[in-house]
């Protein structure tokens, strides 16, 4: 069974965004899938690092002292999914903030050693990567200034997964013209995204969907 966890940010209950995560999980759930939901706003999760937490960021023993939850989540899980909002083209200050919190050493990557020069991933269970996101700029226009937020879920998280891990993404552009038919059209190729993935095994590494 596919255990999978989901990301979900976005500060209003109704939000489009709520209606993509409504999606995911609806989809999740007829393929089977055991899921946990991590809603940080409604979580009033702390996304600033402390300096406490700075202090022991690389030790292991107390590093994930004030994050049990997050890093069991992320032990437990084989599938990681994430719906939020896609804003100044990145990713809401809240979900960086769940990142740099959460995705400790030891937990999402190894650290160099006497062995290794460079970290080493810590999530190689984890078979399935998805990423949901509206944008209000286009798709040219995101894409011209780089889509930072794509590119650090599916190239720098998806570097700390299995090494053929399956992936999938999919944006609504131009939200602010965004039309009822848009929108539901937008949700029908969410679902149909969510069932690909959730479908089969690891899929060849590049398998990701526009």
């Amino acid at each position: 069974m596919m255990r999978a966890l989901v990301i979900y940010c976005h500060p209003r209950g109704d939000s489009f965004t709520a209606a993509v995560r409504d999606t995911v999980l609806d989809r999740l759930e007829a393929a089977g899938a055991e899921t946990r939901l991590r809603d940080l706003y409604a979580e009033g999760f702390e996304p600033a690092m402390s300096a406490y937490e700075h202090v022991r960021y690389l030790d292991p023993g107390a590093n994930r002292r004030d994050l049990v939850r997050d890093c069991n989540d992320l032990a437990w899980c084989d599938a990681m999914v994430f719906v939020y909002p896609t804003w100044w083209y990145g990713l809401p200050a809240m979900l960086k903030g769940w990142l740099d919190r959460a995705l400790l050493p030891d937990v999402a990557f190894l650290m160099p050693d006497g062995e290794n020069r460079t970290i080493r991933p810590g999530l190689t269970h984890v078979t399935r990567l998805g990423v949901f996101t509206t944008c209000g700029a286009s798709r040219r226009l995101t894409f011209l200034v780089g889509a930072p937020g794509k590119r650090t879920l599916l190239r720098g998280v998806r570097l700390l997964c299995a090494r053929r891990v399956r992936t999938a993404y999919r944006a609504h552009y131009l939200m602010d013209s965004s039309t009822a038919e848009s929108r539901a059209r937008h949700l029908e190729r969410v679902a149909r995204d969510v069932d690909r993935l959730a479908a089969g095994g690891a899929a060849r590494r590049g398998e990701v969907t526009a």
